[in-house]
């Protein structure tokens, strides 16, 4: 028989063995709260230790388990989603390539345009950038106006061919629906983004009567107004069947005097701006 203060001994070191258990669960729970939130941590394995309770201690041990579980999928799914990325910028790369020769391909149907999508990508990237637009924004102007003709791959061969000044109204008709076709061709590419709209307006004119769809003003994103006066200057400046090329100031005064009416102002004034600096600079003016 026990005597009634070894009873009471008994009843209190139970107390203290529960009190202590109850006290390692509620870490447990805490530990296990956290993990579930994705906060992981070396916090549970002081609960796999021998003093811990037994209950406390093999859920632990399974939990610990289960981390180290995760935490090697979880670094097996970032390896595999870097790689995914890693191919879908070869994709988006090689996509990219494959479009600009066929636009390169493009110009050799025309010996007047030849080097004219490069050249209009090179003045439209600096001005975007006289505009302070951004890296990203300048890298995207370049992009679209290194395809901005893109839809005259499925134009007949007369477009390509000399005529006079004033084009045939059935040549005029195909010339104006490139821009429509551009877009229409690249619209799938996702990766892509606003260069399909830049592409689709950049014959669009500020006082609205330009084509495929006579947008006026800053309806007009800024990327097709940015590539329409590089384009307009390539134009004036390069030799084509119908006229020899202007000079540069013969061609600054042109986009001057109609920056408002086909050419959008402010687009105009930061190529002139452009022109200005690279001169200040020692370099080759655009052109």
């Amino acid at each position: 028989m026990w005597t009634s203060s070894q009873v009471a001994l008994k009843t209190s070191d139970r107390r203290q063995d529960v009190d202590g258990e109850s006290k390692e669960l509620s870490r447990l729970l805490e530990i296990i709260g956290n993990v579930a939130a994705g906060n992981y941590s070396n916090d549970i394995m002081a609960l796999t230790a021998n003093e811990v309770p037994a209950t406390v201690r093999i859920i632990a041990e399974a939990m610990g388990m289960m981390m180290v579980r995760v935490e090697a999928r979880e670094y097996e799914l970032d390896l595999l989603v870097q790689e995914l990325r890693r191919l879908n910028e070869q994709i988006k790369h090689n996509s990219l390539q494959t479009i600009s020769s066929m636009a390169r391909a493009l110009e050799a149907r025309d010996a007047y345009t030849s080097g004219h999508a490069e050249r209009v990508a090179a003045i439209a990237a600096r001005i975007a950038d006289e505009m302070e637009l951004g890296p990203a924004t300048v890298e995207m102007i370049r992009t679209a106006g290194l395809l901005h003709d893109i839809g005259k791959i499925g134009c007949s061969d007369r477009i390509f061919q000399p005529h006079e000044a004033k084009n045939p109204p059935e040549v005029v008709k195909e010339i104006m629906a490139h821009p429509g076709a551009g877009a229409e061709i690249l619209k799938h590419l996702d990766f892509l983004g606003e260069v399909v709209t830049i592409i689709h307006a950049h014959h669009e004119r500020t006082d609205g009567k330009g084509y495929p769809r006579r947008m006026k003003g800053d309806d007009i994103p800024l990327g097709s107004r940015i590539i329409a006066v590089a384009d307009g200057y390539d134009a004036m400046t390069t030799d084509r069947p119908y006229q020899k090329g202007m000079t540069h100031e013969a061609a600054l005064d042109i986009l001057r005097k109609q920056a408002g009416s086909k050419w959008d102002a402010d687009c105009v004034a930061a190529f002139e701006r452009m022109q200005v600096n690279a001169a200040g600079a020692g370099t080759e003016t655009a052109g």
